[in-house]
């Protein structure tokens, strides 16, 4: 699977991700009130609203982009029909022949490891018939319970050729109370870099590993030591837009020929209509404001990789 998100991403020239991590708030009021006309104030009210929320900014951007990643908190909220819309939404975009990565960072040891790597990546048996059950192409995964929890997904990752992107340094504010600290000299981030370039050494595609990193993009100095750190290593970044990063933080997340990294933006493109620079669009018009927000990524990061010295 990191050969087709890597194909992709040089058809799109667009080494972005959409986030579809969608909140009620970010849905226009039109497409609510049409799924609580139908379904009630309800939870099925609520992700039937997620849903058609999510189709209407696939079909505006799906031509643009390699790839998507739905947050499964988003719909786990509304319980079981926030899941049924987890599960369309993940359906649709493979009809789009999105790469999907499927934000869940599961980490357990054991039987429990295996069984959502199994659920999300890989296949159940059911009597006489197999079936997979989300079929994401990657998922995030915690390394903190180290190899035990690890090597589960990883050895679904070389049956199935599915992905992984490992937390290494997470773009949150509060990351570095433990991510940061000094072990034998060195922050704890770059021992979990080395030990996922290991891990990824056992699961190679044609030049990176099915076995990636997340590293947010408001760490920039980090994300530089982090490339050397892991050389095949794909970097799933976080942190562009609403979070505060920005084209010009993430050129040394990048190889020299462009590829070692792929950038998400969740709210920054999927509630653009919500923004200054979109408001010309309309709530009516949400999809075609996404559009423009993913177009302007593309060409601000397209830039600062043009401009690098």
């Amino acid at each position: 699977m990191i050969n087709k998100l890597i194909a992709k991403i040089q058809k799109t020239h667009a080494p972005v991700v959409v986030g579809l991590d969608p909140m009620l708030d970010y849905i226009p009021e039109h497409i609510i009130q049409k799924a609580f006309q139908e379904y009630g104030e309800t939870l099925e009210g609520a992700a039937e609203a997620i849903w058609q929320f999510n189709r209407e900014i696939v079909d505006h951007t799906w031509d643009l982009i390699p790839a998507v990643k739905p947050q499964i908190a988003m719909y786990e909220q509304f319980g079981i029909p926030g899941l049924q819309a987890f599960w369309k939404t993940l359906n649709y975009c493979h009809e789009k022949d999105l790469v999907v990565i499927g934000d869940v960072k599961r980490g357990d040891i054991g039987s429990t490891s295996a069984a959502y790597a199994a659920g999300h990546i890989g296949t159940v048996t059911v009597g006489s018939k197999t079936y997979r059950p989300f079929d994401e192409d990657f998922i995030t995964v915690n390394p903190y319970l180290g190899t035990d929890g690890v090597k589960p997904f990883a050895d679904v990752c070389r049956q199935e050729k599915k992905g992984l992107f490992i937390l290494v340094k997470t773009s949150n504010p509060s990351s570095g109370e433990f991510q940061d600290r000094l072990i034998d000299g060195k922050p704890l981030y770059e021992h979990v870099g080395e030990q996922v370039a290991r891990w990824g050494a056992d699961c190679m595609g044609d030049s990176y590993s099915y076995i990636g990193a997340v590293v947010g993009a408001t760490y920039p100095e980090m994300g530089k030591a982090l490339r050397k750190i892991m050389p095949k290593t794909y970097i799933l970044v976080p942190g562009y837009g609403a979070q505060g990063g920005k084209g010009a933080d993430l050129v040394h997340f990048f190889d020299e020929d462009g590829l070692g990294a792929i950038v998400n933006s969740s709210r920054g493109i999927i509630a653009a209509w919500k923004q200054e620079s979109y408001k010309k669009f309309g709530a009516e018009h949400f999809g075609e404001a996404s559009r423009a927000a993913v177009e302007d990524m593309i060409q601000d990061i397209s830039s600062a990789l043009q401009n690098r010295s």
